[in-house]
């Protein structure tokens, strides 16, 4: 039987509905309609929804339609703030529009994407020494305070959100004052939570959501009682997500940050009591030795931990650096239990001390049993120490809740990927969802005639050490014949560094193409340039990226038409938490490269591969460097997790498929030319 909220979104999403009339380019899809149906279900029913809605559905406007006629108040969480920003700032508003629906929506981040008033009156003195840049873009800030109602930095023009001035104007957990605050009732930070208490839908992010749920800090524990309807889009990152937060971790950049507000809290507010610089180079040179201590390495490395130190590490050596540790940040919670009666700022900083020497404590004893830790190593440390899963947490403390009102909740988990069987195990087992109804809806694409998939035999094997070189070497010839429209997707730091190399020798200044690669500029910037092709007379480009750009990445249009992935992206075998999870596995009697290694693969090459068709009008090529794909057992598996597009046997073939490319963009560009 079908309920009044059915019928409103069936009626919503026909042919002359509110959709058609209000969204310019509005099609009816029958997988959208099932998806939305689904989800109102849901709403009115509750329970649990797993729904997999492959690109192209139009996932978004499928939960957004029912949860915005349901009348209930809703929490809807995204895997990052950009994606919320897109809801917030665009989606939302006009969606609302077209419905006629009167609702109150909010934007709650976590804090570090916030002014904090009290911090900036206090960063002048921390760059009073810095290069001009870090002092030209706290100038900016400053000036920009003034003016925003939000204080939310996204707001900000121009601010590079890897820049060091951020860490000097937002406030953590550890350094926030709450109400003893002097700037508290003008907080950027308290404004969002009040306004996200009053709204009917409220827009988070995935980290937010687990911040709170571990630490009950965010706000959210206020909010969450009184939402009856949660929906997680691009779900298949919350396992990942949720782990960060439900463990512990340490890191040499929370021990800096603490030596420097050491030392400008105690300069300013408590001057010739202690010596706070002598306090603050101690705390910063025992952070320092650790991760000294922790040897070198280039790039990133993720050190398995199980014995008294990580793998490679002398066990001597760290743990003296763990005690030399332990006792500086001792010596600063001693010298601010004398001062902190002063200010707020020294309460705050005391319990920062007295809670970061505890986390010392905890690392350097023995690991739980149930729990995993590891060392990540590049040019910080970060330790870790985190569960193999959250599915104890979602059973145990959110399903298992009702609202206020003791309604049973209606739990909404969404994305375009989310395994590659039936019952979603990949995404269902690690999030205690076993028993949630599951959902899967096919892309509407065309792929047989928009996307062709070609795996070259000619490629050397990925173990061998010319590998990456035979891959820049493809990419390269086919971005020449392209004029760019090229984006490179690696499963390695390494083979990014070495074909992004071997790109750039191939294509320097001057040349006609211009080489991307991850990490040389803000990753906002390398997709601005890239979206923006080679309109206006620049170049045409290629982006070789690694790990975030494999998924969430939008690139509708002509300026990209080839993708190409450098291997099979199965998970690293020697990372702590893989091998982790991998012998549960092995001891439940299951083999985890079936039942781990091939899932994990299947998903990431789903993901990137989801990169090349974005809308309807789209053409381009992926191509897969890998010959395992068509020589081994499990490539059938990984084949038929793929988008169905039509297969390249031959290098002929793929030559003729880029011919047929450049040919379709010269008579496209003739035809605007002429119109």
């Amino acid at each position: 039987m079908t309920t009044p909220l059915q019928q409103a979104v069936q009626s919503t999403f026909a042919d002359h509905g509110p959709l058609a009339q209000a969204a310019e380019g509005f099609v009816a899809r029958d997988g959208q309609m099932r998806l939305a149906e689904a989800v109102a279900r849901t709403i009115e029913q509750g329970g649990v929804l797993v729904a997999e809605a492959a690109t192209g559905v139009g996932k978004t406007f499928a939960y957004l339609v029912p949860a915005l006629l349901s009348g209930e108040r809703v929490l809807l969480s995204t895997a990052t703030k950009t994606l919320q920003d897109q809801l917030f700032g665009r989606d939302l508003p006009r969606l609302a529009r077209a419905l006629g629906v009167p609702v109150r929506t909010a934007l709650l981040k976590g804090r570090a994407s916030y002014l904090c008033l009290h911090r900036l009156e206090f960063a002048g003195e921390s760059v009073a020494g810095s290069a001009p840049h870090l002092r030209h873009a706290l100038s900016k800030v400053e000036r920009w305070s003034k003016t925003t109602r939000t204080g939310d930095l996204a707001e900000l023009p121009g601010l590079d959100e890897r820049s060091p001035v951020i860490p000097l104007v937002t406030s953590t957990r550890e350094n926030c004052l709450g109400a003893e605050c002097p700037r508290f009732r003008a907080c950027h930070v308290n404004l969002a939570r009040r306004e996200a208490l009053a709204a009917d839908l409220v827009v988070i992010n995935h980290h937010l959501f687990f911040a709170d749920l571990a630490i009950r800090e965010s706000g959210m524990a206020e909010l969450l009682p009184t939402v009856r309807v949660v929906v997680f889009d691009e779900a298949h990152s919350l396992n990942e997500t949720g782990i960060q937060f439900l463990g512990q971790q340490l890191a040499t950049g929370q021990l800096l940050d603490f030596a420097r507000d050491l030392l400008g809290a105690g300069l300013q507010q408590a001057r010739g009591l202690c010596d706070w610089t002598q306090l603050a180079s101690g705390a910063e040179m025992a952070a320092r030795q650790l991760r000294m201590a922790a040897g070198q390495v280039r790039g990133a490395s993720r050190l398995r931990w199980t014995g008294e130190a990580p793998d490679g590490v002398e066990p001597g050596e760290w743990q003296a650096s763990l005690a030399r540790l332990h006792t500086a940040l001792q010596d600063a919670a001693a010298a601010l239990d004398t001062v902190s009666e002063l200010a707020p700022d020294l309460v705050r900083l005391h319990e920062r001390a007295l809670a970061l020497a505890a986390r010392v404590q905890r690392f350097a004893a023995p690991c739980d049993v149930a729990l995993v830790r590891w060392a990540d190593v590049s040019q910080s440390l970060r330790l870790m120490e985190s569960p193999l899963d959250i599915a104890d947490t979602v059973r145990t403390r959110l399903l298992a809740a009702p609202d206020a009102e003791g309604r049973p909740r209606a739990w909404v988990f969404v994305s375009a990927t989310l395994g590659d069987d039936e019952r979603l195990r990949w995404f269902t087992e690690p999030c205690g969802l076993q028993q949630a109804e599951v959902l899967r809806i096919g892309s509407p694409f065309d792929y047989a005639r928009q996307a062709a998939l070609y795996v070259p035999s000619h490629i050397v094997r990925p173990n061998d050490p010319a590998h990456s070189a035979d891959v820049a070497r493809l990419a390269g010839d086919a971005a020449a014949r392209l004029g760019g429209r090229t984006m490179v997707l690696t499963t390695t730091l390494r083979a990014l560094r070495s074909i992004g190399e071997a790109l750039a020798e191939r294509f320097p200044a001057g040349s006609g193409i211009e080489v991307l690669v991850q990490g040389q500029l803000p990753k906002r910037v390398l997709m601005d340039r890239f979206r923006a092709g080679n309109a206006g007379g620049r170049p045409g480009c290629v982006l070789v990226a690694s790990a975030s750009f494999w998924e969430g990445i939008d690139m509708p249009g002509e300026a990209l038409q080839l993708v190409v992935i450098d291997k099979l992206p199965f998970p690293p075998p020697g990372d702590p938490l893989v091998e982790a999870r991998c012998r549960r596995i092995e001891s439940e009697g299951r083999s985890a490269f079936a039942d781990y290694s091939v899932p994990e693969a299947a998903v990431a090459l789903k993901q990137g591969a989801g990169r090349l068709i974005r809308r309807e009008t789209d053409t381009g090529l992926l191509v897969i460097c890998d010959t395992r794909l068509t020589q081994m057992g499990y490539g059938r598996r990984l084949l038929a997790a793929l988008p169905p597009m039509r297969r390249l046997a031959t290098a002929p073939d793929f030559d003729a498929a880029l011919r047929a490319l450049v040919e379709q963009g010269a008579s496209e560009k003739g035809a605007a030319c002429a119109g």
